[in-house]
């Protein structure tokens, strides 16, 4: 339970940084008696003993030689591990530019000189406070993202079991899938927020198929040409299914049911769609969904090894696959083998 009484605050440490002697000492009395002080003399000494022993505030001269308060102050502001360390500035200059260029670089308030007991306790105990309630709102606001973010993917496999309703091992292949759009997104510059987009979003590729008849999805024939027409419209049935939101997740996987069985040379569906054209994030999806297709066991096929499902996907480079995606998969064996030992593939 949060305490937000003044008992709250003791034994938190307080680090006074300050170039003249009499300012620190005046300091330590002042707040000695209840909190852990910490000194620093210049602000390369205070950057020293924070990152070895991260005080709770910090009181801070603005003015001081060789490295100002103002550099001190955007350094941690600057660094995620000490951005959230309250900073009090301490200074005798109190014209609005200084206050607005303190304020801007993160402080969270002045004490100002000369210095008073009852002002820099009541300022210090204060802010400390709020720091408190700021980290338990921080924690409380990740443990609901997270829920958010498990109820998202479990909402997302739930749909992409709707699309392979009549498939086995459907969500291990759904998410191994994704994993391998996910580095191979990487290996060709997508930052890390694009590629965790695209791990949602692959799974849902086939969202279509629930609009497709079952006559078709388990027929035991060759599917004649009319049929391979129904079948097709799966690409199309999906894109109309996940376009209706505005997320951008689901945006990308709209792109993706659209696009992921076009190719390189043109001789997909159902646009017919050639080279870039074609979506990179569909591009992506189409050959990690082949090659884990080529490496899984199903009841009518043995895995391929994958040196063989690698050799197939070299040989459909420039028809099939984007050639350069080709190379970018062929050259990162070592994290294919990762994904594949995360789940559980001896290969």
């Amino acid at each position: 339970m949060l305490r937000e009484t003044a008992s709250s605050v003791e034994s938190k440490k307080v680090l006074i940084v300050d170039d003249v002697p009499q300012n620190i000492d005046l300091l330590k009395d002042i707040l000695k008696e209840e909190y852990q002080v910490q000194v620093a003399k210049s602000g390369k000494v205070a950057l020293s003993i924070i990152e070895r022993s991260p005080p709770d505030i910090i009181l801070l001269d603005m003015m001081m030689p060789e490295m100002s308060g103002l550099e001190v102050c955007h350094k941690l502001k600057s660094n995620p591990v000490t951005q959230d360390i309250p900073i009090i500035f301490l200074t005798a200059v109190t014209d609005a530019e200084h206050e607005r260029e303190a304020f801007e670089t993160g402080c969270v308030d002045f004490i100002t000189k000369p210095i008073t007991p009852l002002t820099t306790l009541a300022r210090v105990r204060t802010h400390l406070q709020l720091s408190e309630k700021n980290l338990h709102n921080k924690h409380l606001i990740k443990i609901k993202t997270q829920e958010l973010d498990d109820s998202l993917k479990s909402a997302i496999g739930m749909l992409g079991e709707m699309g392979h309703l009549n498939d086995v091992d459907t969500g291990v292949h759904m998410w191994r899938m994704a994993d391998y759009c996910a580095i191979l997104a990487r290996a060709v510059g997508w930052d890390e927020e694009r590629v965790e987009l695209l791990r949602l979003a692959a799974p849902l590729h086939d969202t279509g198929k629930v609009g497709i008849p079952d006559a078709i999805l388990k027929s035991p024939n060759k599917l004649n040409d009319e049929e391979w027409e129904i079948m097709r419209q799966h690409t199309v049935i999906g894109y109309q299914i996940l376009i209706q939101s505005e997320a951008p997740l689901f945006k990308l996987a709209a792109e993706v049911a659209l696009g992921h069985h076009e190719k390189w040379d043109g001789s997909g569906y159902p646009k017919k769609l050639a080279g870039k054209a074609i979506p990179e994030s569909a591009r992506i999806v189409a050959l990690a969904d082949v090659f884990d297709a080529l490496t899984m066991e199903r009841p009518y096929k043995k895995s391929w090894s994958n040196k063989e499902a690698l050799e197939h996907i070299r040989n459909a480079k420039d028809s099939h696959f984007d050639p350069y995606l080709v190379d970018c998969f062929l050259s990162i064996e070592d994290d294919i083998r990762q994904v594949q030992e995360k789940w559980g593939i001896a290969n």
